[in-house]
């Protein structure tokens, strides 16, 4: 693609605001998919995986790629930001539960796996790899799978490791995606070809909307590290609590 107008994304063209409601994506590849996937879950689970969590995943897929938020993707940076936040938070850590991620042997150290899913959430949002994803369809998947799969082998290691080393390695992933944050935050001018010119129906500038993307990845992406850090501490303070008081 070489003309800003030009970029048509997975989820299609950028909507405007009156057509939004009505773009859903039945793309039949993506239902097969899910269909097929949701029966060898069905089919081949055990013990250690959730079926709530697997229900909440699918759930989330529903959402992010067939629902109108698809599209909406793809006129508007803020949109697609909380998309990227939700599939390395929410999916990420319901696909490790429904599938026993947590329990098995993993590769890597809780750092290293950390380090490894904070540089795929930067990378992917480095300009010209962003483009890339939205003027390409298999980029766009690799983009996917690829934030999406390296969060949940780090979500799984982190329910895998001591309190402490948990609580660290989320509030470095808080730290450094709020660096990010506020890199596009302050940014100075608009970085994302792909939303030149498909903000504008929206009420926002292409600088407006990236603002605004920075944001929301700054301050409410960041808190959720700050939470699940926080749940983690919570939890062990009360259970050493609970033993010293049984001694």
């Amino acid at each position: 693609m070489t003309g800003a107008g030009q970029w048509i994304p997975y989820c299609g063209a950028a909507p405007l605001p009156a057509e939004w409601l009505a773009r859903w994506n039945f793309d039949p590849v993506l239902l097969l998919a899910l269909a097929a996937l949701s029966f060898g879950w069905w089919r081949w689970r055990d013990a250690a995986c959730s079926g709530r969590a697997a229900a909440t995943a699918l759930g989330i897929v529903l959402i992010l790629f067939v629902s109108p938020f698809c599209a909406l993707g793809s006129a508007l940076f803020a949109a697609r930001v909380v998309h990227h936040v939700v599939l390395a938070t929410a999916l990420a850590a319901a696909l490790g539960s429904a599938t026993g991620l947590h329990t098995c042997r993993l590769p890597g150290s809780l750092p290293v796996l950390t380090a490894i899913q904070v540089l795929c959430f930067w990378a992917w949002h480095a300009p010209p790899l962003y483009a890339a994803a939205l003027s390409h369809d298999a980029i766009f998947w690799a983009m996917q799978v690829s934030i999406t799969g390296t969060a949940a082998l780090w979500w799984a290691r982190v329910r895998q490791g001591s309190a402490a080393a948990a609580v660290t390695s989320l509030l470095a992933t808080m730290m450094l995606m709020g660096v990010l944050g506020a890199l596009i935050t302050f940014a100075g001018r608009a970085l994302y070809a792909p939303h030149w010119l498909s903000t504008q129906g929206w009420g926002l500038s292409p600088l407006g909307d990236q603002q605004l993307a920075g944001i929301l990845m700054w301050a409410p992406a960041s808190a959720i590290y700050l939470l699940a850090a926080m749940a983690i501490l919570y939890r062990a303070l009360r259970r050493d609590a609970t033993e010293r008081a049984a001694a």
